[in-house]
């Protein structure tokens, strides 16, 4: 007698989180559909979607924690180059040679970002592990070459004599566990087995940046390490001459 009542659409509830509302949109993938990826092209679609004052756009779930973790492995990257500098400046005994070796990390980058080109894959979680697992195995090579050059100037070898011996040397080694790494990596970056296809992103990584890594270690570390070895000589020379006292030949004598 007092209403009268007309069926309409409304929400049943309303939801909050941090004091705003809310209105969540579920959705899920297929097996062979990279989440990634799906995450990358929403993103891409909201983009053109003009929201009224006061509103925005969040993502949650499984990609909220794929965002956080790249976060976190970011870090990680970030803290791995600076251990392996302060490693390998106690090992050699000098901060200008571990810059030498590190050069091989930006020229793995090159590959990194080709394959990643090349398979179709996304700059992901799995992807900075591989760069994480390169950290290694590039440094590695690099510290073969720096090793051996060093072990050779002390044995009394010029320094040009010394670099060409260790690209000689240490160049089968280095073939050896470059080829091993790349044919381990390719049942996984061919998406072979089931489930395959969110981890196919760390082995392009692998694959692509060990072997520009590879080509170029061979060709830029022995430049630099000339010009660090030169520029440290000449510091370690001018920091002799003014700050250590002159000797009196005539009185030592």
């Amino acid at each position: 007698q007092v209403a009268e009542f007309k069926p309409t659409a409304s929400e049943r509830q309303i939801e909050r989180r941090n004091l705003t509302r809310q209105i969540q949109l579920m959705a899920g993938v297929t097996k062979d559909v990279n989440v990634g990826e799906v995450s990358a092209k929403v993103k891409d679609a909201i983009k053109d979607i003009a929201l009224p004052a006061g509103y925005r756009f969040e993502f949650g779930g499984d990609t909220q924690q794929m965002d956080e973790s790249l976060g976190y492995a970011l870090a990680a990257l970030g803290l791995a180059v600076i251990f392996i500098y302060l490693i390998l400046a106690s090992q050699f005994g000098s901060f200008l040679q571990p810059l030498a070796i590190m050069a091989s990390l930006p020229l793995s980058l090159i590959g990194v970002f080709l394959a990643l080109l090349l398979f179709g894959s996304t700059l992901n979680i799995f992807s900075v592990i591989g760069l994480i697992m390169l950290m290694g195995l590039v440094t590695k090579n690099a510290i073969l070459l720096v090793d051996f050059t060093n072990q050779g100037i002390r044995e009394g070898r010029t320094r040009e004599q010394a670099i060409l011996d260790a690209g000689q040397v240490r160049l089968r080694p280095i073939l050896m566990t470059t080829g091993a790494m790349i044919f381990g990596m390719l049942p996984l970056a061919l998406a072979l087995g089931p489930g395959s296809e969110q981890q196919s992103p760390m082995a392009h990584a692998v694959i692509g940046g060990i072997i520009t890594s590879t080509a170029l270690t061979l060709i830029v570390v022995p430049v630099l390490y000339t010009y660090f070895d030169t520029w440290g000589r000449k510091a370690a020379a001018r920091f002799t001459r003014h700050h250590l006292p002159a000797v009196d030949t005539a009185e030592a004598d």
